[in-house]
């Protein structure tokens, strides 16, 4: 049941059309066809896809482009860096809930334990939201974060759509991924997760939120989804040691700066890190780790014509 492989031809246009979901609207005002113009632009400079013509509608995009290899309209990889950790956002499709009951919290938490453990992923943080999940882990493999989430899209997926008597998907999209620098956020992205519910106003002290590794981390409840990383494990040589020093870190207030930078990165698919770490990331995994700097483009650059 793979879908089907996408045309290629060398040097033969395409026409194409994305929508947006439900056909609502996918901009709102000048700035978003700006951006999405100089997204257009990177992206195609980098993939080599000459494009001829396009129009941004309301609520869908019409491109006519030839790509110059098949590759060049493909979505970029996914990071992998071996031992290095990343920050996933998965929502709900148009934001709406992914949980309704206890039921279904409990049932996510156990698909995604059996799901990690088969495919190798370590789980740090979490927190379910009501729209949303947020994760910190670190992949054994290039495919443990992929397959983890496929075996709890089709569990959990279908365990939601029979309860509440609904169809089609439950996902907004890709997940979001960013890779970080340990040495730097990994403790900072675990605060930014477990701080969520009080961000939302859903609770005034984070062990209040039961859906949450708060009360894993900082006292000790027992758990068998969460695998501490080695910087939790320097907090302190004994358990007790370790939740006391981590609880000290909520005692501060997570700056925007910082949560400000985990959304970007998050959001943007770019590493999260200094720039000594990007460039590592991109000689590790062969991939860009931010964006290019550049100025407002005031339309997209267009391929010139053959014989012109």
């Amino acid at each position: 049941m793979a879908r089907l492989a996408r045309y290629f031809v060398e040097g033969q246009p395409q026409h194409i059309i994305q929508r947006g979901n439900n056909r609502e609207p996918i901009f709102a005002v000048e700035r978003d066809y700006l951006f999405y113009l100089e997204c257009l632009q990177e992206a195609a400079e980098r993939q080599g896809l000459a494009i001829h013509s396009y129009v941004l509608m309301t609520n869908h995009v019409h491109l006519l482009v030839t790509p110059q290899t098949s590759q060049s309209m493909a979505r970029l990889a996914r990071y992998f860096v071996e031992g290095q950790p990343q920050h996933i956002i998965q929502r709900g499709n148009n934001r709406e809930p992914i949980f309704a009951v206890e039921r279904d919290y409990l049932f996510y938490l156990e698909c995604l334990q059996e799901a990690a453990e088969r495919q190798g992923l370590a789980i740090h943080s979490y927190v379910l939201m009501t729209n949303h999940v947020h994760l910190l882990v670190t992949p054994q493999t290039s495919q443990s974060i992929g397959k983890t989430l496929q075996s709890i899209g089709r569990r959990y997926v279908q365990h939601f759509n029979y309860k509440y008597q609904r169809t089609g998907t439950l996902w907004e999209g890709r997940y979001k991924a960013t890779l970080i620098d340990s040495e730097r956020y990994l403790l900072t992205c675990m605060r930014y997760i477990e701080l969520n519910p009080l961000r939302a106003n859903m609770v005034a002290h984070p062990n209040e939120y039961p859906w949450s590794s708060y009360r894993v981390n900082a006292e000790g409840e027992a758990s068998g989804l969460l695998e501490g990383h080695e910087l939790y494990g320097r907090l302190g040589n004994n358990s007790t040691l370790r939740q006391a020093a981590y609880r000290e870190l909520f005692k501060a207030n997570l700056g925007k700066v910082d949560i400000d930078a985990i959304r970007e990165a998050t959001n943007k698919g770019w590493a999260l890190g200094d720039g000594l770490f990007r460039d590592k990331v991109e000689r590790l995994s062969g991939r860009r780790s931010a964006p290019k700097v550049r100025g407002r483009p005031a339309k997209v650059k267009l391929a010139k014509e053959k014989g012109s």
